[in-house]
């Protein structure tokens, strides 16, 4: 049985802070593998500044290169949007039998686990590795304390990343340079093809 940890994200690009917490769980926790997600569109979320799924899937694959630790997976791609997670590892559970799933999230994911489409059902066949966001503080929450009762949450003391997506975006739109917090592989392909400068 090999163990692997999804990383679910937008990936609207995928940065040092990701391939950082990434290789943290691939060293330090007993995942064998991760695998980076690229979502089409989360349901929580604005699509503002959404780069298209093809796009972010490759610098994805730009980013990890011949790692056959991590993989690029475009699983959401291929089915009906918009893609809720107990449907994505329902799916891949079907297709990697021999494989234990489990999902990795920031913090700040975990506080909104209720909202999730069968939380409840999702948490007693998954376990879940938690990395930490700077200022997480979680309020009282009788639905979400519920979920987490019946969950097997890891809390992983990966190092505290302040690096966004949001950032990189902004930096890049006000004409900055970013190469910094980006695989060099990625940032050429932002320039080259002028993504996020409007």
């Amino acid at each position: 049985m090999t163990k692997v940890g999804l990383y679910f994200g937008s990936f609207n690009p995928v940065h040092i802070g990701h391939t950082a917490i990434a290789g943290y769980l691939k060293e330090f926790t007993d995942l064998m593998e991760i695998w980076f997600v690229v979502s089409p569109h989360n349901p929580l979320k604005k699509r503002e500044m959404l780069l298209a799924g093809h796009h972010r899937l490759y610098m994805v694959e730009l980013a990890i290169g011949s790692d056959d630790r991590f993989r690029a997976s475009d699983i959401e791609f291929r089915l009906p949007a918009p893609s809720y997670t107990i449907d994505t590892l329902a799916r891949l559970s079907e297709q990697y039998p021999y494989n234990q799933f489990s999902l990795v999230m920031g913090e700040d994911n975990l506080h909104t686990l209720h909202k999730w489409k069968n939380a409840g059902e999702l948490v007693k066949r998954h376990p879940i590795y938690v990395y930490p966001r700077p200022g997480m503080t979680r309020k009282p929450n009788p639905l979400l304390d519920a979920i987490l009762e019946k969950a097997v949450v890891k809390q992983v003391n990966a190092p505290l990343m302040e690096i966004s997506g949001t950032f990189i975006r902004n930096g890049i739109k006000h004409g900055k340079e970013m190469s910094w917090f980006l695989h060099p592989a990625v940032w050429k392909y932002i320039q080259d093809m002028h993504f996020y400068e409007k």
